[in-house]
């Protein structure tokens, strides 16, 4: 079926003059005849009784003309969601954040579902390195991620974390100056994070203790970071943990951060430039939205 004859048709029977129509449609007359004699030859009757005053449906007409309306409301329909999927107003976004996005990637994802409520997001908890395979891949579409990242993929610096100590209200404060803080920590119990779980954080607190010269003592470990620190809070040991961690600590735990270089990383959130996708870009516009204006650092549009 050529749906031009039933968009003839239905302006035909509206409008109830071939001439209207036609005009209606930026059609010439003779051209609008032919489509109408097109679909009569296709149904096998007559469907209009043309006269001096216009065009009217016959028996047969008045049965098709709902039917096509309704062809053509669904087809409207269609035309119309394919247009917001080619602009980003629907569609799926499927992102990832990992420890240290706790805070950041909620928060924009809540701000992109008031702006974009026709699309679908998801949002998966995983470690920076599943996700940048996954962005590389194109199986993720953006993530909040440990910096570095690979330099085929885009990103902008959104901020700045710090690993800190845990440990439970009623004890001591760590020691800030470094020589002190490497004796309070040497052969410390501590629970940990699994590695698996955290691998961005294990490798930065294994580039910490190797800095300061000395090394854990790991008597318990635990698969999230709820877990890590009702165990600091009961008493089992200290812990080192992120600092953006602090919105989910509990009553009878303090964080402590650790004032030292090698304690601190940059967190991006990076995308693929080569996979393009328009609810990817809005994304990235409401990250950029939420940063102050001089902390974006070599925010970047491109994989170079």
């Amino acid at each position: 079926m050529d749906i031009r004859l039933l968009r003839s048709f239905e302006a035909a029977a509206r409008s109830e003059t071939f001439s209207a129509a036609a005009r209606e449609l930026s059609l010439s007359q003779p051209a609008l005849t032919k489509q109408i004699q097109a679909l009569e030859r296709q149904a096998g009757a007559v469907l209009f009784l043309r006269g001096r005053h216009g065009a009217r449906l016959t028996d047969q007409g008045r049965q098709l003309l709902a039917d096509a309306q309704d062809v053509l409301s669904r087809l409207d329909a269609f035309d119309r969601r394919l247009a917001r999927l080619a602009g980003g107003a629907e569609g799926v976004l499927t992102l990832g954040f990992g420890l240290s996005g706790i805070d950041r990637a909620p928060r924009a994802v809540a701000t992109f579902r008031a702006r974009y409520p026709g699309v679908s997001v998801t949002l998966d908890d995983l470690p920076s390195t599943v996700q940048l395979e996954r962005v590389a891949a194109g199986s993720l579409h953006a993530g909040f991620v440990r910096l570095p990242a690979p330099a085929q993929l885009a990103r902008v610096v959104v901020g700045e974390d710090t690993l800190a100590v845990a440990t439970p209200s009623g004890t001591p404060e760590p020691p800030q100056r470094r020589a002190a803080l490497r004796d309070w920590l040497d052969r410390r119990p501590l629970v940990r994070l699994t590695t698996p779980r955290g691998p961005g954080l294990a490798g930065q607190i294994t580039r910490l203790y190797d800095d300061l010269g000395c090394a854990p003592v790991v008597v318990q470990e635990a698969r999230d970071l709820q877990t890590v620190l009702a165990l600091v809070a009961a008493g089992v040991g200290d812990a080192v943990l992120p600092a953006s961690a602090a919105g989910i600590v509990p009553p009878g735990v303090r964080l402590t951060a650790i004032p030292l270089r090698t304690a601190r990383w940059q967190l991006g959130l990076v995308w693929h430039p080569g996979v393009p996708n328009p609810n990817v870009e809005r994304f990235v516009a409401v990250v950029r939205a939420d940063l102050p204006g001089d902390s974006t650092g070599p925010a970047r549009s491109s994989g170079r």
